[in-house]
């Protein structure tokens, strides 16, 4: 058995609540089948005294296997920690010690790998991720920290983290499966697809059929700031709870996974070079871009233009 403890600390539970919604392992299979014992959870463990579980761990009583993070890291003020306490102990003190300890640490969420909401400007609280402050490497820890595994944290980003992202990445580690990761410590094999692939909209976006209203079936790229085409993410390949994903439902990607979420900005607006889109998607060049979209939208066809289902 592998002895995971879940750990929150400046959180809204997010991605605790979306974890009861994984399927492809669930919770219960990683539980029952995948050789996880779960020592310590805020809200799905019985026991309900984390001192005895911290105890354990830190006097080298209990192992600690993995090592999981919920919620942005409250440095303030003025270093301290003192905005997040655990019977007035710094939440932040607590993270250090068990990650010096841990087989692998695992940010659960974008606020644990980047800060997330809580870091948004102006961070009041000092908030930062475990081994990153947005897109600069550092966090809590440093950026050359590692796990008693030779890891550094796996970032599983999102806001929240997909749940099937979250139970695949636990039992990879369950199963001594090595873990890939990306320029920002991401689970590679898990955000190397676009949320552009797979999304519904695609055909509206390669003819530039843009909605500046919500609800509509064209693209929202363009108008209503959707972050599909440059966002690593497994949304439209992985659907949510086997069904649906944002885009497919309507609304914008607002590229959670990334470190600089949520942009210092309106979510639903496209920031423009007149009638370009600042960003691009990935890989594409701006003047190619632009002579692109411009014989593509003369060339689309009248059912993409009057939004009708294909036949």
């Amino acid at each position: 058995m592998a002895n995971l403890v879940w750990m929150q600390t400046g959180a809204c539970s997010g991605d605790s609540m979306t974890l009861l919604c994984a399927e492809r392992p669930s919770l219960e299979s990683l539980l029952e089948h995948a050789g996880a014992r779960l020592l310590w959870h805020p809200s799905l463990t019985a026991e309900t005294r984390f001192g005895s579980v911290l105890d354990a761990v830190t006097s080298g009583r209990e192992p600690l296997d993995i090592l999981c993070i919920e919620g942005s890291l409250m440095t303030g003020p003025s270093g301290s920690g003192l905005y997040d306490t655990w019977r007035s102990r710094p939440k932040i003190e607590i993270v250090r010690e068990l990650a010096g300890i841990a087989g692998s640490v695992v940010a659960m969420g974008t606020c644990a790998a980047f800060g997330g909401v809580h870091a948004a400007p102006p961070n009041p609280t000092d908030c930062t991720g475990m081994q990153f402050m947005q897109a600069t490497p550092g966090g809590l820890l440093g950026p050359g920290w590692r796990s008693r595994g030779g890891q550094p944290v796996i970032n599983v980003a999102g806001c929240p983290a997909h749940p099937n992202t979250m139970t695949k990445v636990l039992a990879m580690l369950l199963e001594g499966t090595p873990i890939p990761l990306d320029e920002l410590n991401r689970p590679a094999p898990f955000f190397s697809s676009l949320v552009h692939q797979g999304c519904t909209r695609n055909e509206y976006h390669e003819y530039d059929a843009e909605d500046d209203v919500l609800g509509g079936r064209g693209c929202m790229f363009f108008s209503l700031g959707c972050r599909g085409p440059l966002t690593p993410a497994p949304c439209n390949v992985d659907l949510w709870n086997g069904r649906s994903s944002k885009t497919r439902a309507g609304v914008p990607c607002f590229g959670c996974v990334s470190p600089a979420f949520p942009p210092n900005r309106d979510l639903f607006e496209t920031p423009k070079i007149g009638t370009i889109p600042k960003m691009l998607p990935l890989g594409v060049s701006r003047a190619k871009y632009m002579a692109y979209k411009n014989l593509a939208k003369a060339a689309a066809p009248e059912r993409i233009i009057n939004r009708e289902m294909e036949p």
